[in-house]
């Protein structure tokens, strides 16, 4: 059975390895990892992606999570093994014009500043397709890798003739992807996903021109620390990187740093990096000899978890007595968002007791349940069958427009009450 057909594969196999296995080593350096843990949350989703069906459910149940920093090179992590999947790229929001607008802003920029008009770019990771067929908009040579066969056929169909998709994984620092050398590369938000980041953009880099460029992407942890929003956390992004980790990563690859920065509302980490250029392979070598020793070592920057063990304890109490007395009342609750933030308040709260049902428009989700809560995922065309008092939207980031859908969809029920997770909601 390949691990790349996840969806339809039983739930004993999609759990591929021991609950109980732990790493003990760092995913960027190598270096022991402390022995006290930033932070432990116990019940939480074992994936974002593996959401069980009915005849599933007796083998689907919450595991801990231990979240760690090397004190080495500063990146923080989960100890845990990677999910089976890790390899695949699954956009749920791939084709969203928010989306594609911001691919759009990326391809402008690194064409305009770095001259790549007309060049070859690949990404490293592209799903079935969706950002690449963006870039088909500007004039560039478009080259994708993909681990998952059917994801690969979808984008190979998408993109058309002239554009080239390989099945591949770039999980060797020597591996020769066909086409190379390349002037520039793509990866977003996929390196979280790796347990060996190094190899990843080992790939990259001698698979790149020299003087050739990368565009890096991944979920800002200053951002999940600075809102203290534990259930951004999840098993499937085991690598939860800094600026500063992020950045040494990088530099202990051999690439040299262009631009820097969190875009978006803040939740975004960017990097431009470039190979060194022609007349620079020596101090490349160099680099590349002495990196881990050069940019794994100094002084890292060090996080605290205290904002999202205060996040844990608050909102789970606040939960637990906004159900109490939404059951006092005699009122019924029923969540909207099977997303991984939803997955994870109603796995690690009391609405895995108090809500009925959690509503989204996702028809590959309804019929399912929600992973170690079980709440049954269905169309929001269910309320209709079975109203409720109550819907509260567990999805942070979508919560205006989620509100506008419900007040579309469901006129005519003056006394339905919406709220979100956000405390200040409740009422």
């Amino acid at each position: 059975m390949k691990e790349t057909a996840i969806k339809d594969m039983p739930m004993k196999d999609k759990i591929r390895y021991p609950r109980e296995e732990r790493r003990t080593r760092c995913l960027a350096c190598g270096s022991p990892l402390p022995e006290e843990a930033l932070l432990t949350l116990p019940g939480m989703p074992a994936s974002a992606q593996d959401i069980p069906a009915k005849e599933e459910l007796s083998e689907d149940r919450g595991i801990s999570l231990s979240l760690f920093q090397c004190r080495k090179c500063g990146l923080v992590q989960f100890d845990c093994l990677p999910v089976a999947y890790y390899r695949d790229v699954i956009r749920a929001v791939g084709l969203s014009e928010t989306m594609r607008n911001l691919r759009r802003e990326d391809y402008r920029h690194m064409i305009e500043t770095y001259g790549l008009s007309g060049k070859k770019f690949l990404e490293c990771g592209c799903g079935r397709g969706e950002f690449m067929e963006v870039l088909k908009e500007f004039p560039a040579e478009v080259y994708a890798t993909e681990a998952d066969p059917k994801a690969a056929e979808a984008a190979a169909k998408l993109l058309g003739e002239g554009c080239h998709v390989m099945n591949l994984f770039p999980d060797r620092a020597d591996l020769k992807i066909p086409g190379a050398p390349f002037d520039c590369f793509l990866s977003f938000n996929f390196l979280e996903h790796q347990p060996d980041p190094c190899s990843m953009l080992g790939a990259m880099y001698r698979n790149l021109r020299e003087g050739g460029y990368g565009l890096i992407t991944v979920p800002s942890f200053e951002y999940i620390l600075e809102r203290g929003r534990y259930y951004e956390l999840i098993r499937d992004h085991i690598a939860n990187y800094t600026l500063d980790s992020l950045i040494r990563l990088c530099r202990a690859q051999g690439f040299e740093i262009l631009e820097q920065g969190r875009i978006g509302i803040g939740d975004t980490l960017r990097l431009v990096v470039r190979k060194p250029a022609a007349g620079q392979e020596r101090e490349a070598r160099e680099r590349e000899t002495t990196s881990r020793q050069e940019f794994f070592s100094g002084a890292p920057e060090l996080c605290g978890a205290t904002p999202l063990l205060e996040n844990y304890q608050e909102l789970r109490q606040q939960i637990a007595a906004y159900t109490e007395h939404l059951r006092q009342e005699g009122r019924r609750l029923a969540l909207f968002g099977a997303g991984h933030q939803g997955f994870t308040i109603a796995a690690t709260t009391a609405l895995k007791d108090a809500a009925l049902y959690m509503m989204d428009s996702a028809p590959f989700k309804q019929g399912r349940y929600a992973p170690a809560s079980h709440i049954p995922i269905v169309s929001p065309d269910h309320f209709f069958e079975d109203p409720v008092d109550v819907v509260m939207i567990t999805a942070p980031g979508y919560v205006k427009e989620i509100t506008a859908l419900i007040r579309e969809r469901f006129k005519g029920y003056d006394d339905l009450v919406i709220c979100s997770i956000e405390p200040e909601t409740y009422r």
